[in-house]
């Protein structure tokens, strides 16, 4: 490929990808509203545009094959910041995509689209929505637009439903959990598939434990190396009693689940700040 654009580049996420990413095409475009990303990898450059800016997004995007959308907010907000940067923001991605006639957008989408599900059932691709925020529901909004853009303008989208991307740290990580080596391997397979259409997948994983039936999107190839029962033994060890009466521990979403709209959900939550550095 010539171009391909990573957008929230500077999250932790998109500090994982943007290696990988240099490999697959001519040029790799990163993107964030941070001024700079800091030092780059041979083949990557920087551009600076916000995503409620059509215009910078349609600028960003052009001569582009595909777009690797990680960008927004990436936890629950305020529904007025959701709606401008996770809402708006994906509409800006789809629109300036199909107005520079890329062929896909691979997009970072979430469990939380499905959040309220109980935890004894299975995940499969085809459940309708379920989001347990706004964050979630703004996750919804993105992967229907995405479908309404392939059907209306063939533009293909991969969904990615991304379950616990970050170090296994409680219990509900053992099932939900997804290695950084298996992200890069999911969305090169979302990359590097021929045909795709619209897709969802989820993103986890090979966890004894995981809560998915991914045969429905077999077709892209991924198949995840790492398994997180290499850290049940500790992790059960350290771990309470979990009370049934608390959404947390009831259902996919987790700690989304449990709290009140528009509060945050990484406040309850022990993520590991382990962004990967350019050497």
């Amino acid at each position: 490929m010539r171009k391909i654009v990573l957008t929230g580049a500077g999250g932790r996420l998109g500090s994982y990808l943007r290696e990988p990413l240099t490999k697959m095409a001519d040029l790799l475009v990163s993107s964030d509203i941070l001024d700079t990303i800091g030092k780059l990898y041979p083949g990557e450059a920087y551009q600076k545009a916000d995503l409620a800016n059509l215009e910078e997004i349609t600028d960003l995007l052009k001569d582009a094959d595909m777009v690797v959308h990680f960008g927004a907010i990436g936890d629950e907000a305020p529904f007025e910041e959701i709606f401008q940067s996770n809402v708006y923001g994906a509409y800006t991605v789809w629109e300036a995509a199909r107005r520079n006639g890329l062929r896909r957008v691979v997009y970072a989408s979430s469990i939380h689209a499905v959040g309220m599900y109980p935890r004894n059932e299975t995940m499969t691709t085809d459940l309708p929505h379920k989001p347990d925020t706004f964050y979630g529901l703004a996750k919804c909004f993105a992967e229907d637009l995405a479908s309404l853009y392939w059907d209306k303008f063939q533009l293909e989208s991969v969904c990615m439903r991304i379950f616990s991307c970050a170090k296994v740290t409680d219990a509900r990580a053992l099932g939900s959990w997804l290695s950084y080596d298996d992200l890069i391997q999911l969305v090169t397979r979302a990359v590097d598939t021929p045909t795709t259409g619209y897709s969802i997948v989820y993103g986890i994983s090979n966890n004894d434990r995981a809560p998915v039936d991914n045969s429905g999107a077999n077709f892209l190839g991924y198949r995840p190396k790492d398994n997180a029962e290499q850290f049940a033994a500790e992790i059960l060890r350290k771990e309470s009693i979990q009370d049934l009466n608390n959404p947390r521990h009831l259902y996919h979403g987790g700690a989304f689940a449990a709290i009140t709209p528009g509060e945050s959900g990484l406040a309850h939550m022990d993520i590991v700040k382990d962004a990967k550095k350019v050497e």
